[in-house]
């Protein structure tokens, strides 16, 4: 008996140990792929994109507690390496966003069908809308942070813009492809445009990074979650409604506009995602099923502007039930 015992608590040391280890390791990875922007070359920045993924892999193949602890963990690196700055940047915009979508992806709650009991697990839908709200999160805690008014904050990001095209203007040389004829002009462009398309990259890296970290856990063996049928996704209803009345406040002028810009910017490209999964669905059963998918995969990669029309496919979704209409129009699966 006491043997017994013993070998239980021997056995949850070793839990607790393997799943520090796996914390540490984890964040400490993360604060590497964070901090790789720090050496200026250009294979740091797709690393820099991957940052969260090591700590959505520790959520979905351990623990959300492991992801937390290893969130705290590359916090706290980034802090003794760089400063408090930066290691708020870290927890704000990799460590924090990556647990919790970590934890809601693994969440989970009984729900009985026909007389049996099983797990309703969180939709891919509303993840995809938490990866959406988080990103406009990050970039309204960035405005904010520099100060209440618009002018204040496009004063201040333009003083950072012309630093940014001073510093390459003088690496590059006079003659340099980093000198413009006219900064200013590009300048002003940027200022309108940073905030929402900082927005929207910054939920692709989550919404991507959660896919790959899926991927990764469930090739290893350990996501105990079912693979879901990302192509029959959907958003809350609300979703629709608040992505038109912020884009309708995108109109008014001062901190309002720009915050709503953020806000609209980013659940529209949570359409485009919703997009993509109406197209994989309604070109099942077609013979060119795989040549369509590749031309629209390519077409984005390429020119970038397509993924408006697929942000109009999945808003368009809402109201016209493109999928259902499909499935009606392909009929019951053939019994064999």
């Amino acid at each position: 008996m006491k043997r017994s015992v013993s070998n239980r608590l021997e056995a949850g040391q070793l839990v607790m140990l393997q799943f520090g280890f796996i914390g540490l390791g984890s964040g400490a990875a993360s604060a590497l792929l964070f901090a790789s922007v720090t050496s200026g070359t250009m294979l740091s920045i797709p690393l820099a994109y991957l940052a969260p993924l090591p700590l959505m892999i520790a959520a979905l193949g351990w623990s959300h507690w492991v992801a937390l602890a290893g969130a705290l963990v590359g916090g706290f690196a980034i802090w003794l390496f760089f400063g408090a700055f930066f290691s708020i940047g870290f927890l704000a915009g990799i460590g924090l966003p990556g647990w919790w979508l970590g934890y809601l992806a693994m969440l989970a709650r009984p729900s009985g069908h026909g007389g049996t009991a099983s797990l309703e697990w969180y939709p891919p839908g509303r993840l995809v809308i938490w990866s959406a709200v988080l990103a406009a999160a990050l970039v309204l805690l960035t405005i904010v942070s520099v100060g209440f008014g618009a002018d204040e904050f496009r004063e201040a990001l333009r003083a950072a813009l012309r630093e940014v095209f001073r510093v390459a203007a003088t690496e590059s040389g006079a003659s340099g492809p980093a000198t413009f004829r006219n900064p200013d002009r590009l300048i002003e462009l940027l200022v309108i445009a940073l905030p929402p398309a900082t927005a929207v990259m910054a939920m692709i890296t989550d919404t991507l990074n959660l896919w790959l970290a899926a991927r990764i856990v469930r090739f290893s063996g350990r996501l105990t979650r079912p693979w879901p049928v990302l192509s029959e996704m959907t958003f809350p209803p609300l979703t629709a409604a608040v992505l038109g009345a912020a884009t309708a406040l995108t109109f008014v002028d001062g901190l309002a506009g720009i915050i709503a810009g953020v806000i609209a910017s980013s659940l529209l490209m949570a359409y485009g995602v919703l997009g993509f999964a109406v197209m994989h669905s309604i070109t099942r059963g077609m013979a060119s099923r795989g040549f369509v998918l590749a031309g629209v995969y390519a077409s984005v990669l390429i020119f970038g502007w397509p993924v408006l029309a697929l942000c109009l496919v999945g808003l368009s979704e809402t109201f016209f039930h493109f999928r259902g209409r499909a499935a009606v129009k392909r009929g019951p699966p053939a019994s064999t």
